[in-house]
């Protein structure tokens, strides 16, 4: 299939620059033989006692740093990876790219500049990575949110549920932001079960598809760990006829990884798990998602998961409806398409 064969027109006033004041409050799109429209509240409905719904644990890191050359030009840096020896894989903004062996100046850091890979540099840092993001980074809002982060961001642009020790995403898995603890508590209360896996969201998941053939893409790797019992967790709903609810292109991910490769029980390193139409879901029957950008690995996943044409014609109606599209926006239920 060709790239072009996943656009869209998504009108800018779509994309949503704000979340709603309430997590829970945005819309759903459902889709199982028909397409329905509801609210995030109403997705309650949609389980059964036995059923499994699992959602990425990941945690963002305030990975966008301001700071400027030794010539005095500004420079912003975004974090892909940090890596050993306080070194990271990051991208730099700039009029023109920092030289090998140049210094940066962060707030009261120098960063040098040790090479490059790929669209990446290879930076020194002079304390902790980590730490530093933490004490003067800031919220890698996507750049399609055209705006500076601001205090709501903090808290908004993260998952209730997220593992703050874990801190290993440079962006948040959006689609467990419409959850919050009442919601949460009301699915656990039907008898649902709840497990975690962990994958490592990338810059990578925002960048489109370039190539004029879809199997010709190289698609961004990202970290991730299934734990055995999850993998038992799936298994045994699977075996009861009960459902497994995945929260997002990330937990989808990471379980269908986990289960391509059934070698060993659980999977815990690098996955780099293209998900186009004619792939064949293993673990996931329900996919809780945001609306995708045009032209992105994104749609192909939900494209394969429900139907091309299928996906053309709820994305259309999305468009028609005014939805709000991408990470802060509205949501949609989408049940495996049976081919």
């Amino acid at each position: 299939m060709k790239t072009i064969d996943f656009d869209y027109h998504l009108p800018e006033e779509l994309i949503a620059n704000y979340p709603l004041e309430e997590r829970s409050s945005s819309k759903l799109l459902v889709y199982s033989k028909n397409i329905s429209h509801k609210y995030f509240t109403d997705i309650l409905s949609y389980f059964e006692s036995g059923d499994l719904l699992v959602i990425n644990n990941t945690s963002v890191i305030p990975a966008r740093l301001h700071g400027s050359k030794e010539s005095g030009g500004a420079i912003e840096v975004m974090l892909e990876r940090i890596m050993e020896n306080n070194q990271a894989l990051v991208q730099i903004k700039s009029g023109r790219s920092p030289k090998v062996d140049s210094v940066l100046n962060i707030g009261s850091h120098q960063i040098s500049v040790l090479g490059r890979k790929d669209n990446f540099f290879i930076i020194q840092f002079n304390d902790e990575p980590l730490k530093i993001f933490n004490d003067i980074g800031h919220v890698p809002l996507p750049p399609y949110i055209k705006r500076e982060d601001e205090e709501l961001d903090h808290n908004r642009y993260a998952t209730v549920y997220e593992d703050k020790q874990l801190q290993d995403s440079v962006a948040a898995p959006t689609a467990g932001l419409h959850f919050d603890e009442e919601l949460l508590s009301k699915i656990r209360n039907k008898g649902v079960t709840i497990a975690k896996v962990n994958l490592s969201v990338g810059a990578g998941t925002f960048q489109p598809v370039k190539v004029e053939n879809i199997a010709d893409h190289d698609i961004h790797s990202e970290f991730m760990e299934v734990k055995p019992e999850v993998v038992d967790l799936v298994t045994a709903t699977k075996k009861s006829g009960k459902k497994v609810f995945a929260v997002g292109t990330t937990a989808t991910r990471a379980l269908e990884t986990a289960f391509n490769d059934m070698s060993q029980k659980g999977f815990s390193g690098y996955t780099n798990l293209y998900i186009t139409p004619g792939y064949k879901f293993k673990a996931v029957d329900c996919l809780i998602t945001n609306f995708h950008m045009p032209q992105s690995s994104l749609l192909m996943l939900v494209a394969a998961f429900i139907g091309y044409e299928n996906m053309k014609e709820i994305y259309k109606m999305a468009v028609e409806e005014r939805y709000r599209f991408l990470s802060y926006g509205d949501s949609m239920l989408l049940q495996k398409h049976e081919v």
